[in-house]
């Protein structure tokens, strides 16, 4: 599978990048990893937080690429192509494990405040490390597809 990454075109890589850093914003931003006037902690982030969030963001980035078509490629994706539900619940997951625990209001509803602290905060560090597993779960299942039905230079038209 690093043949087909090595294998990308410029293109992907923007893409890939591109998509890591605007995943990086959209969940910093909201769960006050980068602080705004806007949203605020009332908890600090843990120390985990920032290295799960730019991790999960590098696979988000990468599994977004494989979604970027190669420049002169006139083949439709191959069958079984589509989106996987894994990406996206590892995304999700991403964002309740590194926000604030007493922060999100699904949370606080659910459990009220002393819950959140007892319940929902101990869980977090669960909830990231199934994220990871399952965001490099989609890159890989993306990646093998790539090597099962490769696109060849004569048939992109380059």
């Amino acid at each position: 599978m690093l043949d087909v990454l090595r294998s990308w075109s410029r293109r992907r890589w923007i893409a890939a990048g591109g998509a890591a850093v605007l995943t990086v914003l959209v969940m910093a931003v909201p769960t006050a990893l980068i602080p705004t006037p806007v949203f605020g902690r009332e908890i600090p982030p843990t120390p985990w937080a920032w290295p799960v969030l730019l991790v999960s963001a590098a696979l988000s980035g990468l599994l977004f690429a494989t979604y970027v078509r190669e420049r002169g490629s006139v083949d439709p994706p191959p069958e079984g192509a589509g989106v996987d539900g894994r990406g996206t619940a590892g995304a999700l997951l991403t964002f309740f494990a590194v926000g604030c625990p007493v922060c999100n209001k699904l949370v606080l509803l659910a459990l009220g405040y002393a819950g959140a602290l007892q319940w929902f905060a101990p869980v977090q560090p669960y909830l990231a490390g199934l994220a990871i597993v399952l965001l490099m779960w989609a890159l890989v299942v993306r990646l093998r597809g790539q090597v099962a039905c490769p696109v060849t230079s004569s048939e992109v038209g380059g």
